[in-house]
């Protein structure tokens, strides 16, 4: 919405009363769209998204209830509020409109300031779901965001192996998994202090995600711990792609504003397969436990 305009769809049959709410809307600063029946109706709001829907009861062809219907059946579209117009007062034709999702009624003929009075309450309304649906993107995304990388943390990477396991399954396709250790990371953080060692992730991260492509996830998986999941990959795709990650992570210092940039090395461990999630997790554990025996800064799959 811009400013307190709205973007109104009016839906009735009836020129006249098509022409009087636009007239008494657009006083009050509102933008109008017209519809002249219920497939009209339906067809204006997939493609000019109004913020409230005037919708006349009694139309030809589909209904006013039959509008609602079909616009909550549409997740994209059911939390549109709409306000019935209509000659019927009746207590039932009232208890089915709200029933069938309604957030009011009104009736005709209708005084200007009740329609202002409730086209403004419906409007109230829609600013208020957009700014709770906006609060809860922004919190689902803070829980599924490491604070420190700004990439996924655990609890997305948990899931999104779950959904890929289960598509791959389905598709009979190969998962790899890179488990990525930072090597002698506890040296940085104990001898040039944890604000350095921020720097040093986040820069990690940075060059992780620079090497990943399309059906290549990158995450934080706790402490200096980074996964890379794969789909599809098998496993010399996988190795070839740990290679790469591990090229691009030694491939030039890390300035940390504090002193002489730092040389940064990673160990990577290497699964791939259809096998269970946890078997996976657990293969490329094993093999980072091994490259890192074996000397650090390299790869084993």
């Amino acid at each position: 919405m811009s400013g307190h305009g709205a973007k109104v769809l009016v839906a009735d049959d009836s020129l006249v009363v098509r022409t009087l709410l636009r007239r008494q809307l657009e006083e009050q600063g509102h933008s109008v769209i017209e519809a002249v029946d219920g497939e009209d109706a339906i067809r204006q709001v997939r493609e000019q998204h109004p913020d409230i829907v005037l919708l006349d009861v009694e139309m030809p062809n589909l209904d006013g209830h039959g509008v609602l219907q079909r616009l909550q059946a549409d997740p994209e579209h059911a939390d549109i509020p709409v306000v019935f117009l209509t000659a019927r007062t009746t207590t039932e034709d009232v208890v089915e409109g709200l029933r069938l999702g309604a957030h009011d009624y009104l009736s005709k003929p209708f005084e200007p300031a009740e329609l202002v009075a409730r086209v403004s309450a419906a409007i109230r309304v829609k600013t208020l779901q957009d700014e709770l649906r906006q609060r809860n993107n922004e919190l689902a995304a803070m829980s599924n965001t490491d604070s420190l990388t700004t990439l996924p943390n655990r609890r997305f990477l948990q899931q999104h192996l779950l959904s890929t396991s289960t598509i791959a399954s389905r598709d009979g396709t190969p998962i790899a998994v890179l488990m990525i250790d930072v090597d002698h990371f506890k040296r940085v953080n104990d001898t040039l202090g944890h604000n350095v060692g921020d720097v040093v992730l986040k820069e990690i991260a940075a060059r992780l995600t620079s090497v990943c492509k399309a059906g290549e996830i990158a995450g934080r998986w706790g402490g200096e711990e980074f996964i890379v999941v794969a789909s599809p990959c098998d496993l010399d795709a996988g190795i070839d792609l740990a290679q790469r990650l591990r090229s691009c992570i030694s491939g030039s210092p890390i300035a940390t504003g504090e002193g002489a940039p730092l040389d940064i090395t990673a160990s990577i461990g290497v699964a791939a397969g259809r096998d269970d999630i946890e078997v996976l997790l657990r293969s490329a554990d094993e093999n980072l436990y091994t490259a890192k025996a074996n000397g650090r800064d390299r790869v084993v799959g």
